[in-house]
């Protein structure tokens, strides 16, 4: 109910929403590199991945997130499948 009443208010202002899997591993995939990590404790605020970068938990998965709605979108608006014959 509540994402339903987000979307409807974001329509009414003109605004886009995405909605993103629920099971999306944000907070342990690398922003950089893509590399899904273990899981890891709540605890864990800050880590670092394979390729040497180090991420905030919540600024990492923010990052994610807008880039999983974008990609969506995108998906969702792309041209045709197949050329015409």
């Amino acid at each position: 109910m509540f994402t339903r009443m987000v979307e409807e208010k974001a329509a009414r202002y003109g605004r886009r929403f995405a909605k993103v899997d629920r099971w999306l591993p944000s907070t342990r995939t690398c922003s950089k590199c893509g590399v899904v990590g273990d899981k890891k404790p709540l605890q864990v605020r800050q880590w670092t991945c394979a390729c040497g970068v180090t991420h905030d938990r919540d600024l990492n998965a923010a990052i994610n997130i807008l880039a999983a709605g974008q990609a969506e979108r995108s998906n969702a608006c792309g041209g045709t499948v197949r050329p015409t014959a």
